[in-house]
């Protein structure tokens, strides 16, 4: 995997809130197709603002990201065609409270790929039935369970078709019986080598399925590894003392 092209490469990554300590320390790292990057950390240690300067919802002050060979952080490139092709998941569901699911589903491919109705609304009901809830398609958001929404918010992104998903903390908001119908999901896409950058503090999915872990502190990377390695044999004591908290 490691001598091809990355899928994305971040380099001397910096972000500068005017705080103390940089919410993002110049960072670099590749993330390559198919892989499942987890990313873990204490609170405030820059794990999403890393992910979010990803596809710029936050623009770094310093340094470059490249997706698919392009500098997306050039101004001259046209940042909204790449950003298309990375699916975004929240901590909160973002869903149009209006709008019946379907229509959730199929604006975006509409508008942007310039789908037809039938084409949006066949994909989107694809993978609603993928995810179980294919009888929840004429609902409204408020008629879901907070586990409901969050995958109609992940089907959301796969409508569009993404090259990448990057998750932030996608199970946070979420009372604790619901947390496995959507780490389901996303173990599902893991399968099928959707490529996923993914924060959380479920440490479980992280040795289950992550393909590498990456651990943040004040904005740095400290760690990484593969996930046996990384969670039976941490090299730094920091990470060993984070893990004897949250395991």
């Amino acid at each position: 995997m490691k001598d091809k092209e990355p899928l994305i490469k971040v380099e001397n990554l910096t972000k500068d809130f005017g705080n103390v300590t940089l919410a993002l320390d110049n960072v670099n790292n590749n993330i390559y197709n198919g892989e499942v990057v987890v990313v873990i950390g204490p609170s405030g240690s820059g794990k999403s603002t890393f992910l979010r300067c990803l596809n710029l919802l936050e623009v770094p002050t310093e340094g470059h990201i490249y997706f698919e060979g392009i500098d997306i952080t050039d101004p001259k490139n046209d940042l909204n065609k790449h950003r298309r092709k990375m699916g975004m998941v929240f901590q909160q569901f973002n869903l149009f409270p209006h709008m019946t699911i379907m229509r959730n589903l199929t604006i975006g491919p509409m508008k942007l790929l310039k789908k037809s109705k039938t084409e949006a609304e066949s994909k989107a009901m694809e993978l609603l039935k993928r995810v179980g809830l294919a009888d929840r398609a004429d609902s409204y958001p408020n008629q879901l369970s907070g586990g409901q929404k969050q995958r109609i918010a992940i089907v959301r992104a796969l409508c569009m078709e993404p090259d990448v998903m990057l998750f932030d903390e996608p199970t946070s908001a979420l009372d604790p019986e619901m947390v496995g119908e959507v780490l389901d999901v996303m173990k599902s896409l893991a399968r099928e080598n959707m490529t996923m950058v993914v924060v959380t503090h479920e440490m479980g999915f992280a040795r289950e399925v992550g393909s590498r872990v990456i651990f943040m502190e004040n904005g740095k990377i400290l760690e990484e590894n593969e996930p046996k390695e990384f969670f039976d044999n941490p090299k730094s004591e920091r990470l060993k003392n984070f893990l004897d908290r949250v395991l």
